[in-house]
C-alpha cells in the first residue's frame, strides 16, 4: 500500500508484548514516531495499520485476526462491562449484547460474522462483534451509528437501516463474500432467517457465538477513528467515549453558568436582538455612510425609519432565521415520532418553504406537504419579499434534493445571517463541551446556499459563537473557542484573518468609523461577521453595538442582525431598548420560535409517549418533514 510501510521490529520486544514477528504497516507518515519510541511499542498505530491492510478481502485476514485481537487487549485493561458507548466527531454507538433473534443488520465476512446491529428505542445503535474489526467493518458500523446528537435519530439517508436494506444483496452480498470483503446484510426475522422465514443453517450456528470484551472493541473503533491515513505523528490518541476516559476538559467559562430563566431570556435575546438590528438597518442598508449622516444627522440612523412601507419591518435576514429555527425543531420532532431523521434535510425543507414565501419554488420535485405546512409558513407576515439575496434565491431553486450543498462558489453574507438559532439548538442539546457538532451543523446549513468555504464556515463560527455566549461565555471566550474548530477546517484561512483583524482594531483603540471600514462593507460573509464582532466587542451596551453595526457602507441590516444575535445571546432579551421591541414586526411570532427552541427538549413526544395530545399539538405545529 503506497501510505504505508512495512516496519519490523525486534523479536525480544514484541515477545515481551506476546506479538508475532511479522511486518507491521505503519501509515508513512508516523514511522518516524513508531521508530522513536524508545523500546515501546506504537500499539495503537500497530493495530490500525493492520485494520486498513485487511479492509479489501486480504489474504492475510485470517492470519492477522489473531494478532490484532491481541493488540486491543494490550490497549485496554481487562474489562468486564456488558456495555460502553463509543464515540467520535460524528458518530454514536452502544456497545452491548444484541438480540440475535430479532430484526438487525449484520457485518459479515466470508462465511464469518463480525458484528450485528439493532436499533435502540430512541434512535441510537447497539452492536455486538464477534471478530477484530477490519477498516471496512470498521467503517460501516460508524456510518451507521451517525446521529446529530446522542440521543436523537440517524442522521442521513445513506447512513440508516433503509441503506443497509438497499446495499445488501437479500441475505447476503454474494459479490463481496467472494472476495472476501465485509459486507452488510439485513436480517428481517433474526440471524440466519430469511425474509420468508426459512431458515438458513449454516447462519444459525452462529446463534452460539460469544461477543468480544466491549471495551476491546470500543478501542479497535476508536483506534481507527483517530488515527487514518492522512494523519500525523501526533494523531494517535484514542478517540474512545467510555466511562473509563477521563472527561474532556471543560470550557474556561463553564463555572459561570447562569439559571435556566438567564438561558431563556439568553435564546429570546438572541433572536429578537437579531430581528431589531436587521429592523433598524433595513431602511439603510444600501446607502453609504455620508448619504446615511445626511437623512439622520451625525450620529446616523438610532431608530427606526420607514422600509418596504411600514416602521420596525423584517428583512430577509429573519425570515430565514425563523426558518432555520423551524426547520431544526421540525427535525428533532421527526427523529423522536419517526425514529430516523436528519438536521440539513429537514432544515433544507425549511429554507424552501421561505422560498415559497417569496413566490418561487424549486426546480425539483420536491413535496412540501401543504396539507399539514406547519405553523410558522401560515404567519401571513413572513410572505413577503424583502430584499432576498440573490445567491440564497438561485441556489435553492436549483436545489436537487434536500441537504445537497450548493454548487456555486459564492462566500455571500446569505449563509451566515441566518443560522444564530445552531448555537442556540446545540446549547439545548448540551453540546457545549464539544462545540464541533456546532460549527459541522452551522457550516452544513450556510453551505446549502453558498458554495465557497468562507461563505460556509463563517456559518459555524457564528453557531459556536452563539453557543458560548448562550452558555456564560465572555465574547472573547467564545471567540477563541470559534477560532480553534475554525483552524482545524481546510480552507479556513480568509475568515480566520477577518475574525482576527476584528480583533485587533477592537483593541487599537482605532474610531469606531475608520476601523469599520478597514473591516468593508458586509456584502461578503467574512466581512459580515467581523464587522459584526467588532461592533460586539466595543459596544458600550446592546443599543450603541447596534447602531454602530447599521451606520456603514454596505450591508447595514445583515450586520446589525449578526450584531444583535451576538449581544443578545451574550446580554439576554432585558438589554434590547424598548422602543425597538415594541413596533418590531413579528414580535410575538420570534419570541415563540425562541421560546420552543428552549423548550423542545422537554416536550414529551415520540413512538413511546403516552401522552398522544402532546406528539399530535406538536406534530400539528412542527411537523417532521
Amino acid at each position: 500500500m503506497p501510505n504505508f510501510a512495512d516496519v519490523h521490529f525486534k523479536p525480544e520486544v514484541l515477545a515481551r508484548y506476546g506479538l508475532p514477528d511479522i511486518a507491521y504497516p505503519i501509515a508513512s507518515p508516523d514511522v518516524k514516531a513508531a521508530v522513536d519510541a524508545r523500546g515501546e511499542l506504537p500499539l495503537a498505530m500497530m493495530l490500525h495499520g493492520l485494520q486498513v491492510s485487511t479492509r479489501d478481502g486480504d489474504t492475510e485476514w485470517k492470519r492477522y485476526e489473531p494478532v490484532m485481537s491481541r493488540l486491543a487487549e494490550l490497549l485496554v485493561p481487562v474489562d468486564k462491562r456488558d456495555g460502553i458507548s463509543a464515540a467520535g466527531d460524528h458518530w454514536w454507538i452502544e456497545v452491548g449484547p444484541v438480540d440475535l433473534s430479532d430484526k438487525l443488520v449484520t457485518v459479515q465476512r466470508g462465511g464469518n460474522l463480525i458484528a450485528a446491529i439493532a436499533p435502540r428505542n430512541d434512535g441510537r445503535l447497539r452492536i455486538a462483534v464477534f471478530r477484530p474489526l477490519d477498516a471496512k467493518s470498521a467503517e460501516y458500523l460508524k456510518g451507521l451509528g451517525q446521529v446529530p446528537h446522542p440521543e436523537h435519530g440517524v442522521c442521513m439517508r445513506e447512513n440508516n437501516w433503509q441503506y443497509a436494506l438497499d446495499c445488501s444483496a437479500g441475505n447476503g452480498n454474494h459479490y463481496a463474500s467472494e472476495r472476501g470483503e465485509a459486507y452488510l446484510s439485513y436480517w428481517e426475522k433474526g440471524l440466519g432467517i430469511s425474509w420468508d422465514g426459512t431458515e438458513v443453517p449454516a447462519w444459525r450456528k452462529q446463534m452460539n457465538l460469544t461477543a468480544r470484551p466491549a471495551a476491546q472493541v470500543v478501542v479497535e473503533m476508536g483506534v481507527h477513528q483517530s488515527v487514518s491515513e492522512e494523519a500525523g505523528p501526533e494523531a494517535n490518541e484514542s478517540a474512545l467515549d467510555d466511562e473509563s476516559q477521563s472527561a474532556p476538559k471543560p470550557p474556561a467559562w463553564r463555572g459561570k453558568r447562569q439559571q435556566r430563566r438567564t438561558v431563556q431570556a439568553r435564546f429570546i435575546g438572541c433572536l429578537l436582538g437579531g430581528a431589531v438590528g436587521d429592523a433598524l438597518g433595513a431602511s439603510v442598508e444600501f446607502m453609504k455612510r455620508t448619504e446615511i449622516l445626511r437623512h439622520f444627522g451625525p450620529n446616523g440612523i438610532t431608530q427606526y425609519a420607514p422600509a418596504y412601507g411600514g416602521i420596525g419591518l423584517i428583512t430577509d435576514d429573519t425570515q430565514m432565521t425563523l426558518f432555520t429555527a423551524e426547520g431544526l425543531i421540525r427535525a428533532w420532532v421527526r427523529g423522536c415520532m419517526k425514529g430516523i431523521t436528519t438536521y440539513s434535510g429537514v432544515t433544507a425543507h425549511a429554507y424552501l418553504r421561505w422560498l415559497r414565501t417569496q413566490g418561487e419554488r424549486p426546480t425539483c420535485d420536491i413535496d412540501f406537504g401543504f396539507d399539514e405546512p406547519g405553523w410558522l409558513f401560515q404567519q401571513r407576515e413572513l410572505h413577503h419579499r424583502r430584499a432576498p439575496g440573490n445567491t440564497c434565491l438561485s441556489a435553492l431553486r436549483a436545489m436537487g434534493s434536500l441537504g445537497e450543498p450548493a454548487r456555486n462558489d459564492s462566500k455571500g453574507w446569505g449563509g451566515v445571517m441566518r443560522v444564530a438559532p445552531v448555537g442556540l439548538f446545540a446549547w439545548r442539546l448540551g453540546q457545549q463541551e464539544s462545540p464541533q457538532e456546532a460549527f459541522r451543523l452551522g457550516t452544513e446549513l450556510a453551505a446549502l446556499t453558498h458554495g465557497h468555504p468562507t461563505g460556509a464556515l463563517t456559518g459555524g463560527v457564528l453557531a459556536v459563537l452563539i453557543l458560548a455566549l448562550t452558555d456564560g461565555a465572555s465574547l472573547s471566550e467564545a471567540l477563541t473557542a470559534s477560532k480553534t474548530v475554525l483552524c482545524a477546517e481546510p480552507g479556513h484561512e480568509e475568515t480566520l484573518r477577518a475574525i482576527e483583524m476584528a480583533e485587533t482594531l477592537a483593541a487599537s483603540g482605532a474610531s469606531h468609523q475608520v476601523a469599520i471600514t478597514k473591516l468593508g462593507q458586509g456584502w461578503v460573509a467574512e466581512e459580515a461577521l467581523a464587522i459584526s464582532i467588532y461592533c460586539a466587542l466595543v459596544a458600550r451596551n446592546f443599543k450603541h453595538g447596534v447602531i454602530l453595526a447599521v451606520n456603514h457602507d454596505g450591508d447595514s441590516d445583515s450586520t446589525g442582525s449578526i450584531t444583535g444575535n451576538l449581544l443578545g445571546a451574550m446580554l439576554g432579551v432585558k438589554a434590547i431598548p424598548s422602543e425597538w421591541l415594541e413596533p418590531l414586526e413579528l414580535r410575538e411570532v420570534i419570541t415563540t420560535v425562541a421560546e420552543d427552541l428552549y423548550a423542545f427538549k422537554d416536550w414529551d413526544i415520540g413512538e413511546y409517549s403516552e401522552n398522544a395530545e402532546m406528539n399530535q399539538r406538536v406534530w400539528q405545529k412542527y411537523p417532521g418533514f
